[in-house]
């Protein structure tokens, strides 16, 4: 089954969500608002990741506000400890997923 890991607030993850309902297209939404992510889970997203800083939101205020840009961080363990700079919705069917909205890497893993 899909996951949309996201946030409700954020129009990508609505795009995407919204996406998926005109479809028709069987989903789990998880809303990092509400709750965070189990080891496993984030285990599944880092390992299915060719770069691992494709992950981080370099636009994000939390990612310019706290100096990133100059600082050396482990992406992983930053992303788990801050969620707000993770590029949102992550999308996850079993032990693949994506980093950001993408309508076709959907289509071929539905």
């Amino acid at each position: 089954m899909l996951q949309i890991i996201g946030r409700n607030k954020d129009k990508n993850t609505r795009a995407a969500i919204r996406w998926v309902k005109e479809r028709r297209i069987e989903f789990q939404f998880i809303d990092l608002d509400e709750r965070s992510l189990a080891p496993k889970e984030w285990t599944s997203i880092f390992q299915s990741l060719d770069d691992k800083e494709d992950i981080i939101d370099k636009n994000s205020n939390y990612y310019k506000k706290n100096g990133y840009s100059w600082r050396d961080y482990d992406p992983l363990e930053e992303v788990k400890e801050h969620v707000e700079m993770m590029v949102i919705p992550v999308l996850r069917n079993g032990m693949k997923a994506h980093v950001g909205w993408s309508e076709s890497w959907v289509e071929e893993n539905k």
